[in-house]
């Protein structure tokens, strides 16, 4: 009966539709791993599960990899062309106090070109020290390994001779090559032996793939294991950025266990599977100046490949294989955070832009499960008030109260007034109210602020109500303590002593993140609730349609 009634609801879930659509496959992601000022001057690849690697180039538009070479060296580094010194197993750009070993940026190139990688490694085989290069669209052979070019010069005046695949004999002279401001040395990570160079002029970039293992293949890369291709990318002399070309739900494994608890329940983890499908395939998303579509870090959403995997979070992926979220024929802004605190919220009050389908209402599935450091108190003296303000640019002096004085329909913060002993205002909107007070969420209230209602002796103001005075229709009597009220142009408000006493402000609060989209542990409520993932999804997601990209 269970079975049924979920079947039947599924079917008569008319808000989202599952559908085949028809557009080009968009199964082949480039994910930025190490780009810019966290660029790399040396790249350790290991074979985790495959053997050996593929060499080649990946193509600029389909992404289809083109090979030319094969590897049976499972340790490999990827290093920026030039001298490379290793010290302690480690590859160094310039000379350590300890050197173990010196790999020489100057090389003999043989004047003969091979027709393919084979015959270049074949005849690099009988020469010392000698390894296949591509340069320029053309498969080389380089022997030796210099520090300056006049030793290269020197090496280069000897003939070189070798058999090829028919026993003949050839033989060839050699010119002095240099550093390319592009080039890419590949070396064997145990033996620190140079087993390939590739130029990377004329717009390709080297390109690895592991060998072996299938599609389950896995390459152990800066503390991770990643599934997929890896591409290297080098400029103007500079380091090398490290970019996986993965597919698609290969690469949505290495996202969800690293945004979602693995242990959660199946349906929470296939609606934040589809989130995480959606997000990346989003052209807002693609970093076009860096030649790759989505970043590994929280800027896009958390990318770290196999290693928390699980049979469950892979189930998660596979059981939705494909399923992306739509609004009007394009991909839906899949946004999600950790907590709401109670209410979704919408776009256009946390950043800017109305969405239809982002639409701030009140959450009740959070409430139904456990969520650790679900409310947080936030504690500040005027003084740090004061003081933190500054530091971010605000021009207020002696901050003397803060209130919240909008909140969205949801009931999240909108906008806060903070105020000065010399009567000048800060005014934050949007999440600013959250990023500049450090808040966790945007569901938050303030007191101890004076809510814009300030009781002061002309001066400054008062550190108490102890010793002042009331006046009333009948004359002035002593403050007896009671609650005290005062009219305003907003209505009748109470007077709060401790919040004019001038001592801080405290920030009570539920949530985690920004509100908007999706909120994980209302998920996983609704997943402990019974809910399939596509109602998750559609609450969260207000109109949206599935459909399966082929």
């Amino acid at each position: 009966m269970k079975i049924f009634l979920r079947t039947f609801f599924l079917c008569m879930l008319t808000m989202v539709t599952l559908t085949v659509s028809a557009r080009a496959a968009e199964d082949i992601l480039k994910v930025g791993l190490c780009y810019g000022e966290q660029a790399l001057y040396s790249a350790g690849m290991q074979n985790v599960r495959g053997s050996g690697y593929r060499l080649g180039w990946f193509d600029e538009q389909s992404r289809a990899f083109h090979q030319i070479g094969r590897l049976a060296q499972e340790n490999i580094a990827v290093t920026a062309g030039g001298t490379i010194y290793v010290s302690g197993g480690k590859y160094c750009q310039s000379r350590p106090a300890r050197t173990d070993a010196v790999l020489g940026g100057y090389h003999v190139q043989l004047s003969a070109a091979f027709p393919s990688f084979e015959e270049a490694a074949q005849a690099a085989r009988q020469l010392p020290d000698a390894f296949p290069a591509f340069v320029d669209g053309r498969y080389r052979v380089r022997t030796g390994s210099f520090t300056s070019r006049s030793a290269a010069e020197a090496a280069a005046r000897a003939a070189f001779s070798w058999t090829d695949g028919s026993g003949a004999v050839r033989s060839a002279g050699g010119s002095a090559v240099g550093p390319s401001a592009a080039g890419v040395t590949v070396t064997d990570a145990a033996s620190h032996t140079i087993l390939f160079s590739f130029d990377g002029s004329g717009g390709r970039h080297l390109g690895i793939q592991p060998d072996g293992g299938g599609e389950r293949a896995e390459t152990g890369f800066n503390g991770c294991t990643w599934y997929g291709g890896f591409e290297f990318r080098r400029s103007a002399g500079g380091n090398i950025d490290v970019i996986n070309v993965v597919e698609l739900d290969s690469y949505v494994k290495g996202v969800l266990p690293y945004e979602m608890s693995p242990s959660w329940p199946l349906e929470a983890l296939k609606a934040q599977a589809v989130c995480a499908r959606t997000y990346a395939l989003l052209p807002s998303r693609h970093y076009d100046s860096a030649r790759f579509d989505v970043c590994a870090t929280t800027d896009c959403q958390v990318y770290r490949g196999t290693g928390l995997a699980s049979d469950l979070t892979d189930q998660a992926v596979e059981e939705t294989a494909g399923v992306v979220a739509m609004y009007g024929g394009k991909y839906a802004e899949t946004y999600f955070c950790s907590s709401n605190g109670g209410a979704s919220e919408s776009p256009e009050n946390v950043w800017s832009g109305a969405v239809p389908y982002l639409v701030g209402k009140e959450d009740p599935y959070e409430g139904t499960t456990d969520i650790p450091d679900y409310a947080y108190t936030i504690t500040y003296t005027y003084s740090q008030l004061s003081r933190l303000l500054r530091d971010k640019g605000y021009s207020i002096g002696t901050v003397c109260g803060a209130y919240v004085s909008r909140t969205t329909p949801s009931g999240n913060a909108a906008e806060i007034i903070i105020r000065d002993t010399a009567g000048r205002t800060v005014k934050l909107e949007r999440q600013d109210c959250r990023w500049v007070l450090g808040a966790k969420s945007m569901r938050f209230t303030i007191s101890g602020g004076g809510g814009g209602l300030f009781v002061n002796d002309g001066r400054s103001p008062l550190a108490g109500l102890s010793g002042a005075y009331l006046l009333s229709g009948s004359g002035s009597s002593a403050y007896s303590g009671e609650a005290a009220y005062a009219v305003t142009a907003s209505g009748t408000s109470k007077l709060q002593p401790s919040a004019a006493a001038g001592n801080g402000i405290t920030i009570t609060g539920t949530g985690w993140g920004h509100g908007v989209g999706m909120s994980q542990y209302g998920a996983k409520a609704m997943a402990e609730l019974g809910k399939p993932y596509e109602e998750i999804l559609d609450f969260y997601f207000t109109g949206i349609t599935l459909e399966r990209i082929q």
